[in-house]
């Protein structure tokens, strides 16, 4: 299993898009919003996204407070998410999760582009939480949107 060796490339990637986040604001029209709280530290955000008729996630985006892990780490999913289908972003999801746990394949780190910089986020746990808000967020999203699926079938 590799490590980042270059935590320079880490920082500047974190504070990148801790400070300049491309998906940072309100998405008109969301199909879907939820709210993530991490209460050991307080951060706190809301992710919302438009997913299409084919599942496709077509717009997304967060709002909230946070330290600049959780902010980067949801900056980061949005650019891997935004474009894909809700199966794709979901095993994305899967992937980042169980990187945290430092129990993926090198080229499941290489499926997760920029947010591969997270791995060695596993070696801090205070930071583990901050770095998985956004991520377990959008998974209890589409977990809940199943849920109701589910439920309406069901109840057929």
């Amino acid at each position: 299993m590799r490590t980042n060796t270059n935590s320079t490339f880490y920082k500047e990637l974190v504070t990148d898009h801790n400070l300049h986040p491309a998906h940072k604001h309100h998405i008109d029209g969301a199909t879907l919003t939820l709210e993530g709280v991490n209460p050991s530290c307080g951060d706190d955000i809301v992710v919302s996204l438009k997913v299409g008729d084919d599942d496709t996630i077509v717009d997304g985006g967060f709002e909230g407070d946070g330290c600049a892990i959780s902010q980067a780490s949801a900056d980061m999913m949005m650019d891997l998410i935004i474009g894909k289908k809700k199966d794709e972003a979901l095993h994305l999801a899967d992937i980042f999760l169980r990187m945290i746990k430092g129990k993926v394949t090198d080229e499941e780190v290489d499926e997760l582009e920029e947010a591969g910089v997270l791995q060695d986020v596993s070696h801090m746990p205070a930071r583990v939480k901050c770095a998985v808000l956004g991520w377990h967020t959008v998974q209890e999203m589409f977990g809940d949107e199943n849920e109701k699926a589910k439920n309406e079938a069901d109840s057929q």
